[in-house]
């Protein structure tokens, strides 16, 4: 069936993304209640293939979905996976990670807030140095994708090291799920999460756990902090009876299902080279402008760029913002509390066209405001 082509926005923030028209149409499906076998099938082949999309094995790892944004992924994870007497080291550098110590703050968690500098790579060493300095740490949780900075953290040989000391490694993965490559064993993970509006460009409203089942399972005997966001029961539940504990977004599961769909289709590789080169449009047009960039290039996940304020008195994020917005581009604040940024970034369905059109009115834009091209900084 034919469906009349909607409205496309380019989303240059860090999600929700941008879709194709396919998925927000698999939305529209005759209603049904989730409790209906016929879901169930659904689910169990969509949470095999959210291990697989991760490499993980099916004998090994599980899924456990849940209704809701990426927080109640960290939720999860931080008031589930930790035992009695036991510690969670958080390795905060940046908004998502220092969001775990908050959760576990709220739990009244022993917790180790590792504070380290958000503008650059956590140090391993000093990951660590934390992790001998405590034996009762248990878990060390990091964020992979620091997307209010960009930053990129190594991820495989954090993992190395908390296997090394027998600790449990689970990493936020929201902003590089079904984007960047990862393999759970290889990176050394035993725990990742994402939501389904970022790397997979499907519809806000389920989000997952993917986890080592038996971790999961021995939290069954953990304190149990959490009603709604217990990892175990909801796993539980997910395994014996084939459906969420709790209601389902049901048209963001089709849409979902389509997104996978698509995933497999491009494939992992040829994806990732995608957001690749639509990340060096974004610096291609950027170096043009004489914007500068928060961090080097080489810290970067190739993902999100941001942007410094360029010293102009007539520069106005909000008016440049709303300039670009109403001609069908839409940026994104900064993340960091004392520097002035915006972000730009390379998630969803879109190409390096995209991203010379987005300059051209983004130039228009600065120009009609005032500001003087290219940019310049003291």
């Amino acid at each position: 069936m034919e469906y009349p082509k909607v409205k496309r926005n380019v989303l240059l923030n860090p999600g929700p993304a941008t879709t194709t028209d396919t998925v927000k149409y698999a939305q529209v499906v005759p209603d049904i209640c989730p409790r209906e076998k016929e879901f169930g099938a659904i689910m169990k082949q969509m949470g095999e293939d959210l291990v697989k999309i991760v490499h993980g094995d099916l004998n090994k790892y599980t899924a456990v979905l849940f209704t809701g944004s990426g927080t109640i992924n960290i939720d999860a994870c931080v008031n589930s996976l930790v035992p009695e007497g036991k510690k969670i080291l958080v390795l905060n550098n940046g908004a998502y990670s220092g969001r775990a110590a908050e959760v576990a703050s709220y739990y009244h968690m022993d917790h180790i807030n590792l504070q380290l500098p958000i503008t650059e790579p956590i140090d391993v060493a000093k990951a660590e140095e934390a992790i001998k300095a405590d034996p009762d740490i248990a878990v060390v949780y990091c964020c992979h994708h620091e997307t209010g900075t960009g930053v990129l953290n190594p991820i495989r040989e954090i993992g190395a090291v908390a296997h090394k000391y027998g600790k449990t490694m689970v990493v936020d993965t929201t902003s590089t799920y079904a984007m960047i490559p990862i393999d759970m064993d290889k990176d050394n993970l035993a725990c990742v999460m994402a939501s389904a509006q970022k790397g997979l460009m499907s519809m806000t409203g389920l989000s997952y756990v993917i986890g080592n089942t038996a971790m999961i399972e021995a939290s069954k005997d953990y304190p149990t902090r959490s009603y709604y966001t217990n990892l175990f029961m909801q796993y539980d539940f997910i395994k014996n009876k084939g459906e969420m504990h709790f209601t389902p977004p049901v048209q963001t599961i089709y849409a979902t299902r389509q997104a996978i769909k698509e995933y497999w289709e491009v494939g992992e590789q040829a994806k990732w080279e995608r957001h690749q080169s639509v990340w060096e449009a974004l610096y291609k047009g950027l170096d043009r402008l004489g914007f500068k960039t928060l961090i080097p290039r080489e810290m970067q996940s190739k993902l999100v760029v941001s942007v410094l304020y360029p010293d102009d008195p007539n520069f106005d994020f909000t008016k440049i913002h709303d300039y670009v917005y109403e001609r069908g581009f839409t940026i994104y604040p900064g993340k960091v509390s004392d520097l002035p940024t915006f972000r730009l970034c390379s998630l969803g369905t879109i190409v390096p066209k995209d991203i010379e059109d987005f300059f051209e009115c983004f130039e228009e834009g600065l120009k009609s405001m005032g500001v003087q091209v290219p940019v310049t900084y003291k």
